[in-house]
């Protein structure tokens, strides 16, 4: 039963996703925001709602440790999952902007987030306020910074034209698919790990966290596929930013989050460091600016290694 419950709330989530970020797209139009700043916030925040509303309910239900790996999990996916295979369908070029900008950023809120939970073993409402306010602060600088004619491929100009009752329907659609999806979700991520025998934190950091990186992977794939330009390294560092300052920064705000695995802190945040460190390297060698398919390869086997031991823990 836990493994419906699970795929009932992953569809929902996707669902929801979908209908948020349409209705916020289409009501930022109504306020005259510009595609650019809409793209760069509006789009980001609404697609984090899933992984948002996941790591609060299972905050609010007594189990911090799917809370924190959801996050910590995603983001090792998002680079070792995504990337990877992304890479392995074709080879993706880099831009100056994530060595300059973007990676610095990801490992500073890494690092501040590994901080803060070694600390005391608790992100408190005041961390999670420092993280979600240097998010706001990168977001501003990102927006000051860019260049005018800068493209939004999310950014659907159709939705300039909708009207304010599809609006509001959207929004409410949207909300209560995030709202059982995230509950449904968590209540059967509970049952699958009672009934095979492993901890929270091990489905939070692998079944939670690969299934709210499957919409990002489906869409990396394709747009490699295509050989578009339009998924990039820096969407998915900027996703990770994302996770971490506004999901558990948020999450903490409403309700702190204590570590109650010390595999958390003992493994799974360090695979998430070492992931992002990483990139540096396989972007600048042997071939500069260009993630080929064998670092992509390199990427997903090093996933792979990560999952093995993540339930084998304990086995050996």
């Amino acid at each position: 039963m836990g493994i419906l419950w699970v795929l009932l709330g992953f569809t929902l989530l996707v669902i929801g996703g979908e209908f948020l970020v349409r209705s916020s797209v289409a009501l930022s139009f109504k306020f005259n925001i510009s595609k650019m700043v809409i793209g760069m916030t509006v789009v980001s925040f609404a697609t984090s709602a899933p992984e948002l509303l996941v790591s609060l309910q299972a905050a609010l239900s007594g189990s911090p440790d799917i809370a924190i790996n959801n996050v910590v999990g995603s983001n090792i996916a998002n680079i070792g999952l995504v990337l990877g295979i992304t890479a392995l369908v074709g080879t993706i070029a880099v831009d100056k902007s994530f060595y300059k900008v973007n990676w610095p950023v990801m490992m500073l809120f890494s690092i501040a987030l590994f901080y803060f939970l070694k600390n005391d073993n608790v992100l408190t409402l005041i961390e999670g306020a420092l993280l979600f306010l240097g998010l706001i602060v990168f977001l501003i600088a990102l927006i000051r910074n860019a260049k005018k004619d800068i493209v939004i491929e999310e950014v659907d100009d159709a939705l300039a034209i909708v009207s304010n009752f599809k609006i509001f329907l959207w929004l409410l659609i949207g909300a209560t698919a995030l709202y059982f999806g995230s509950e449904w979700l968590v209540d059967g991520a509970k049952d699958i790990a009672v009934s095979i025998g492993v901890s929270e934190a091990v489905i939070g950091v692998s079944l939670i966290a690969i299934g709210t990186s499957v919409p990002e992977l489906a869409a990396s794939v394709i747009a490699a596929a295509k050989q578009e330009k339009a998924i990039s390294l820096g969407n998915l560092i900027g996703s990770n930013i994302f996770n971490i300052g506004s999901v558990l920064g948020l999450t903490a705000m409403i309700k702190p989050i204590p570590v109650t695995a010390s595999q958390i802190l003992t493994s799974d945040i360090f695979w998430m460091l070492g992931f992002s460190a990483v990139l540096i390297p396989l972007v600048f060698l042997p071939k500069r600016l260009q993630i080929s398919r064998f670092k992509g390869f390199f990427l997903v086997l090093a996933y792979s290694v990560f999952m093995f031991l993540v339930f084998t823990r304990g086995k050996f």
